[in-house]
């Protein structure tokens, strides 16, 4: 084997560890208010979200074709040194959504993609490497501008239709409306699920075709590899079966305390936020969208209490992922070209599993898991705690779908 093939390969199976953590990093998107108010029990739903991610990452490739081509100029860097800065730019994309997610911060998976590939191409070949503009393209109409209205426009079409929800349905028996709502969470979550698929899953693949032009095994002009597309989709599924607990619970239970009417109405405007933005090519960060959509129904719901506090740290997170992601992924390669060679990628790629697994051994000091992701939200994570059997469990209210 040789050492660009060799690179290639340790690239690709980055890119598809970021997926990975993408996965259980956005599952929250998803499923947080239908786990949140009962809709769907835990476990049933990460693995319904999971099931839809990977159907929904078949639906469209226009995102990835906006990935592939318009962030770095390929006409500045090519072959082996285009390599070194995607492999450094997934280093940092991944550093970052472990990070977060240890914080419980939903924070955008997209953006700390794109934040790493900036800042390694930053570091590789200074401001003229990236396309900032470029007519309708370029990183400040695709990603900066999105990621500024997609949250505001999420929240006020949120908070609209949870105050017409309300509207509509005051004076029904709470019950009634609370029961039926959460039968409509299902097809709504499911919904939110199916457009992450569509439009998170494509931008890992953007990358792994951007490594391909890099080596020379595709040109920017072929159509994306059918095996991209089913290897990014199984690596996006399978993180979405993992849970990614932490996120669910601040999204479900730290921001707003969600009702049935409020949930539906929520996962109504992300998904035809996401799924609109896929159709257009537009690499939307679904955690924004979601995130500006249960705020908004919060807002729009009468008498609802909405977390400012908890909102200003996820704020915080959103204005400091890109850049802190692309100083991350500049470093990374620093050490790569300070090393040089092949050596050097397997470095960083020694660095990145090093750092994942302190991650992952630190989190174990407060877990969260799928039996205490619902708990009373107290501003930190709830202490585990095991399974009861189930002679012990609680009984279900009757107004609670609890499907599965």
């Amino acid at each position: 084997m040789s050492a660009e093939l060799l690179v290639l390969l340790i690239v690709v199976c980055t890119a598809l560890a970021f997926d990975f953590t993408n996965g259980f990093h956005d599952t929250a998107n998803a499923m947080a208010t239908s786990i949140a108010t009962g809709a769907l029990r835990p476990r049933t739903a990460v693995l319904l979200s999971g099931a839809l991610n990977l159907i929904g990452a078949f639906l469209s490739v226009a995102v990835a074709a906006t990935v592939a081509s318009g962030i770095v100029d390929l006409s500045e860097v090519s072959g082996r040194a285009l390599l070194d800065i995607v492999f450094a730019g997934l280093v940092g994309g991944i550093l970052w959504n472990l990070f977060t997610w240890l914080l419980g911060l939903p924070s955008s998976s997209s953006h700390a993609l794109f934040g790493g590939i900036i800042g390694s191409t930053l570091a590789a070949l200074g401001l003229h490497g990236v396309i900032w503009t470029a007519g309708s393209k370029g990183v400040i109409a695709k990603i900066i501008i999105p990621a500024v209205l997609s949250p505001v426009v999420a929240a006020l079409v949120a908070s609209a239709a949870s105050w017409l929800v309300y509207r509509i349905t005051r004076g029904s028996n709470e019950k009634t409306v609370s029961r039926g709502f959460r039968w409509g969470q299902i097809g709504t979550s499911s919904l939110v699920s199916l457009a992450h698929g569509t439009n998170d899953a494509q931008k890992t693949m953007g990358i792994i075709f951007l490594a391909l032009i890099a080596h020379g095994s595709a040109k920017a002009t072929d159509p994306l590899p059918l095996w991209v597309i089913v290897s990014c989709a199984v690596a996006m599924a399978a993180g979405t079966c993992l849970g990614g607990w932490r996120i669910i619970r601040t999204l479900g239970k730290g921001l707003v305390d969600i009702a049935p009417p409020q949930g539906f109405a929520a996962e109504s405007t992300s998904a035809a936020i996401i799924l609109t933005s896929a159709h257009f090519g537009l690499p939307l960060s679904t955690t924004q969208v979601v995130t500006g959509s249960i705020l908004g129904s919060g807002i729009g719901r009468p008498g609802a209490e909405v977390r400012w506090n908890v909102l200003g740290r996820m704020v915080v997170a959103w204005v400091l992922t890109l850049p802190l992601a692309g100083v991350v992924g500049a470093i990374c390669w620093a050490i790569l070209h300070g090393i040089g060679g092949t050596v050097g990628v397997l470095a960083v790629f020694g660095l990145l599993i090093a750092m994942a697994a302190l991650i992952w051994y630190r989190s174990k000091r407060a877990v969260v898991n799928s039996h205490n992701v619902t708990a009373d939200w107290e501003g930190a994570p709830a202490p585990a705690a095991p399974a009861a059997p189930a002679s012990a469990q609680p009984e279900r209210n009757d107004d609670t779908v609890g499907i599965g």
